[in-house]
């Protein structure tokens, strides 16, 4: 029995006929791509007896293998002796006059297999086969036509097909041995901690029926393993093919890493591969991805494929360290060469915006591939104000004015359409009301104008003037927000001086989430501060037909020491209470043994309480969390966290920061958590303006806005103290409103049989 490999035309094509460099940091939007508006300008001339967007498929057998091959042909044209002839269509933002015949074989692959799948169909001598390339701005056009009989298009696939086959054989070959040892593979740890079983049973049972789960798991009960584990038997039962695990940290990034390389101890064969930041992957000093400034894009479609056959036969667990690793062997960008494996890859561990950001995401996942794939979406009350960031959008006046000037002699339209922009902002600007629930359709299309401009002048000048680069960059995601702005949306404006800047807030992500996770057959949202329910699930885009469980700590709660401290940390109190804290945590940690950490709701106030204890007690050692930390100044800082230690060390740090969740001090390495206030984000422009919009809606907009967000981070934070059955220490709250009912209904079940200090 042969082996059957399904696979677009396009991709195959694709896959075997790319070459060249990767382009500079500028790509147009629509290069070279299928444009739908050009499509449908191209097939309304069509006469009525051609068709358009005709679907094909066969196969076509090569050695022990079967290839199933479809895709949409643009247009089928019919003459009066009923000679057919298939028409590609391809659109650009290049001047048409740059495109030759022969400029993009992979063009003329597609659409000869097109012509080959027809002939094939009706039994055809020969067929005519006609490129057709529209400039989008200006609708020229030029066709260019060839005329091949069947042997030579029959010729022509199988070559293609060949050069495929080597990499089909070796992908099939490992699916095989994937599924079996998935099917066998058995939990990695002797026993399920309690409630471990039933995370992992309910995110099996969830991708079984094809739904999505919101599951609150406490912190310690290893949710990382406890979600990979049942899709990984998912995948050996046919139920999936492939899985990403989505973080909003490094962190947590690399415990799933970890948890990967502890199942393929037991035996799993899937191929994980990670997918780190562009500028913290990149091999050269200076982010400049072009041939003329980096060895590693210079040339890389030509040597990609070799890459992505030589780690695939050879590597499991693609981490940033391998993948750089074969990056520098195979001399390409080691940034696009993981984006090239997370294609095929059976898992991918990335940031949340490969998947919901319309502006990054992973566009080559066909909605079949998506059918097949999970997301398991960790960490998952990160996921909201992430998502209000990835789909909104702002701009600045004073970048349009300066481009306006720069472009004055060498570009006139280009400076007309910045000035428009910039004239538009200053009559915005007197205005009374900045906030308007309303798009601003004349600025939309002034700054499409400008877009279409600055396309053409960065065609002919790539790398001519950075920040037109960057105001492109930044105006085309503009508009790609205005098509999604909705009642869900505000634009506000905000005034310093001569400088404007507008833009254009997402306030409720929770349809754009459902819109961008739509497709993929399940998805896991987990987080041990899934609190309240109801909350994170209208913003995450839930449905009532989802699933929804909570699994209470496995860890007996009086491990835990519950003390609260009622004295007020708001900010015109703090004067007057920082020196009873100061006492309190002075006295607690001299009664205690071991390490601590103690939390506040800002630098300035952190700083602040530091400058005091060292001042009551000079003799603790402390260490100081500061702005914009290096990875090496992050691994440094809780690397201090040693157990044994002669001393003790108070480590201070700020709360929803980057020692606040995420972070594992096992054992003696953290005896107390102390958390200054009830993490109420800072009151300001965008916070109130989400609290009016909920309250609107008939929600509680005081509690959206910031009593949920700031409890979220307390719990994060206390959340780092029991990590294991052997973790014991205090956990102590500062701040009266611990006390108030509507805090108190948020604290889990294991911090409620605390104590008050008075």
């Amino acid at each position: 029995m042969t082996d059957i490999v399904k696979i677009s035309v396009r991709t195959l094509v694709e896959y075997v006929l790319r070459s060249g460099s990767i382009e500079s940091g500028f790509r147009t939007a629509t290069t070279l791509t299928d444009g739908t508006k050009a499509h449908q300008k191209i097939q309304k001339t069509y006469k009525e007896t051609d068709q358009k967007e005709v679907y094909v498929k066969t196969e076509i057998p090569y050695e022990d293998l079967t290839f199933v091959v479809d895709g949409r042909c643009d247009g089928l044209l019919f003459d009066e002796n009923e000679q057919v002839t298939v028409d590609e269509i391809k659109s650009t933002r290049n001047p048409i006059e740059w495109i030759s015949e022969d400029t993009y074989p992979v063009h003329w692959a597609q659409a000869i297999f097109y012509a080959f799948i027809y002939a094939k169909d009706h039994d055809l001598s020969e067929i005519m086969i006609q490129l057709t390339y529209v400039q989008v701005n200006t609708e020229q056009q030029v066709k260019f036509k060839r005329e091949m009989n069947f042997q030579e298009l029959e010729a022509y696939v199988n070559n293609i097909v060949g050069q495929y086959a080597a990499y089909a054989k070796t992908k099939l070959q490992h699916v095989e041995r994937r599924d079996v040892h998935a099917r066998e593979l058995l939990f990695p740890f002797e026993n399920y901690r309690n409630g471990q079983r039933k995370l992992a049973a309910s995110v099996y049972k969830t991708i079984f029926d094809k739904k999505d789960i919101f599951a609150s798991a406490s912190t310690g009960i290893g949710k990382t393993v406890s979600t990979i584990f049942p899709a990984v038997k998912a995948i050996g039962e046919g139920h999936l093919q492939r899985m990403f695990y989505l973080t909003a940290k490094t962190i947590t990034r690399t415990a799933a890493e970890e948890a990967f390389r502890l199942l393929e101890e037991k035996g799993s064969e899937l191929k994980v591969v990670t997918i780190t930041a562009k500028d913290k992957v990149c091999f050269q000093e200076e982010v400049r991805c072009s041939k003329e400034h980096c060895i590693f894009a210079e040339g890389f479609y030509d040597r990609i494929n070799a890459a992505v056959l030589d780690i695939y036969a050879n590597e499991t667990l693609m981490s940033r360290q391998v993948i750089e690793t074969y990056a520098r062997k195979h001399r390409v960008c080691p940034f696009e060469f993981s984006l090239e494996l997370a294609y095929i890859a059976d898992a991918v561990i990335c940031d949340y915006n490969y998947i919901f950001d319309p502006r990054v995401s992973l566009k080559r996942l066909f909605e079949e591939q998506k059918k097949e794939t999970v997301l398991l979406v960790d960490e998952a009350h990160n996921l909201v104000d992430r998502a209000r960031e990835m789909y909104s959008a702002d701009l600045y006046k004073s970048a349009f004015l300066q481009l306006s000037r720069t472009f004055k002699n060498s570009n006139e339209s280009l400076a007309k359409s910045a000035k428009a922009i910039n004239n538009h902002l200053l009559t915005l600007k007197k205005q009374e009301d900045l906030i308007s629930k309303e798009l601003d359709e004349d600025l939309v299309s002034l700054i499409e104008t400008f877009t279409n401009h600055a396309e053409a002048e960065l065609v002919q000048h790539p790398e001519a003037d950075p920040l037109l680069l960057d105001t492109y960059f930044l105006s085309q995601s503009f508009v790609k927000i205005a098509k999604l702005y909705d009642g869900r949306f505000v634009t506000y404006m905000e005034i310093l001086k001569n400088e404007v800047r507008l833009k254009l807030f997402c306030l409720d992500p929770s349809n754009l989430i459902n819109k961008m996770g739509k497709g993929y057959r399940s998805k896991v949202f987990f987080s041990a501060t899934l609190t309240p329910a109801d909350y994170y699930k209208n913003l995450l885009g839930g449905t009532e037909k989802d699933y929804v469980t909570a699994i209470p700590s496995p860890f007996d709660r009086e491990k835990a020491e519950v003390i609260i401290l009622p004295k007020s940390t708001r900010y015109r109190d703090r004067e007057r209470t920082m020196t009873p804290i100061v006492h309190f945590v002075e006295n607690l940690i001299a009664k205690q043994s071991g390490n601590f950490l103690v939390f506040f709701p800002s630098y300035h106030y952190m700083e602040a309480v530091h400058d005091a204890f060292q001042q009551h007690a000079p003799h603790v050692k402390t260490i100081v969390q500061t702005v914009g930390m290096s990875e090496t100044d992050r691994e440094e800082f809780l690397a201090a966290f040693m157990p044994g230690m002669k001393g003790r060390l108070i480590g201070f740090a700020v709360l929803g920061g980057i020692f606040s969740e995420g972070v594992d001090l096992k054992g003696e390495r953290l005896q107390g958590v102390i958390i200054v206030g009830v993490g109420l984000p800072q009151i300001g422009l965008e916070r109130d303006i989400i609290k009016d919009y909920f309250s609107s809606i008939g929600r509680n907009g005081y509690d959206y806005a910031y009593v949920f967000p700031g409890m979220n981070k307390v719990l994060q934070a206390g959340g780092r103290l029991i990590r294991s059955e052997s973790d014991q220490g205090t956990i102590a709250l500062i701040d009266d409103r611990f006390l108030q009912r509507k805090y108190q209904a948020l604290l889990p079940f294991e911090w409620q049989h605390f104590r008050i200090e008075r």
